[in-house]
């Protein structure tokens, strides 16, 4: 290499680093192209793109794969984190993950993780925004902090009656339960929307992620299913929607990446 071209190397590095800091890119070694690529696959992605088919396609190392992943599902959570569910909204609880050989069945096996699922619906009943987010169980107290987090005071919840969603009220909600009374949810128009969401989001991560930590990022990748949800009527500007949501995300390094759920 000439002395011109290292010149021109370093001032293109020192460049970058200008570009990136504040940034969820901050201290990137990659060049931004890699980036640019994985944000237009991740976000072209019907279902979702795993670390593993990310490596394959960039050219990359698995952990590369993995950091980029991460980071930019972490952005989709930071941006959707900045909207408030109001008006009409329906909540469902469900788990991911399945029971452990030897370990304890139904729902208190140590691999399922509780999750709430909201949809927000409008004036003709049609699903316009999702969220999805673990929590700590089916308490009350749990789904009381969730919705004072996540859902707009003075919004009407519909649930199915489970005891935990009077909760929503401390969040000054106004709670509509419907008594399932055992009946199938084909048997229960009313969350007909709801509960094929559900179904997409499980069929979805079973075809994608044929293995990831439930019980540690699952916030993440419940998030990133969301946020794809959340805009699917504009999929040809997604890329430069998320490619702006990593710009307007702070520097997430790698130890943040891998630390306790409760730190994504």
């Amino acid at each position: 290499m000439t002395g011109g071209e290292s010149d021109i190397n370093a001032r293109n590095c020192r460049h970058q680093t200008t570009l990136t800091a504040g940034t969820v890119f901050e201290a990137t070694k990659l060049a931004l192209t890699i980036w640019f690529q994985a944000i237009y696959m991740i976000s072209q992605a019907k279902t979702g793109l795993s670390a593993l088919a990310l490596k394959r396609q960039l050219g990359v190392s698995y952990p590369t794969s993995w950091m980029i992943h991460h980071k930019l599902m972490h952005a989709m959570q930071q941006r959707d984190d900045h909207y408030l569910l109001g008006g009409l909204v329906q909540i469902d609880d469900d788990y991911l993950g399945g029971e452990l050989s030897g370990g304890k069945a139904g729902r208190g096996s140590e691999n399922k993780v509780p999750f709430v699922a909201a949809v927000e619906f409008n004036e003709k009943k049609r699903p316009i925004r999702m969220r999805m987010n673990r929590v700590s169980g089916f308490t009350t107290k749990a789904i009381a902090s969730w919705a004072q987090n996540y859902v707009a005071a003075g919004t009407t919840v519909i649930t199915d009656g489970l005891a935990c969603f009077v909760g929503v009220t401390e969040a000054s909600c106004k709670h509509m339960p419907k008594i399932a009374g055992g009946r199938k949810p084909k048997e229960l128009p009313l969350f007909q929307w709801l509960n094929t969401i559900l179904g997409n989001v499980k069929t979805g991560i079973g075809g994608s992620y044929h293995a990831f930590l439930f019980t540690k990022y699952s916030n993440r990748y419940l998030a990133e299913i969301a946020y794809r949800f959340n805009r699917r009527f504009n999929l040809k500007t997604l890329h430069q929607r998320l490619l702006i949501a990593a710009v307007g995300c702070p520097p997430c390094p790698e130890w943040l990446l891998r630390s306790a759920e409760s730190s994504c």
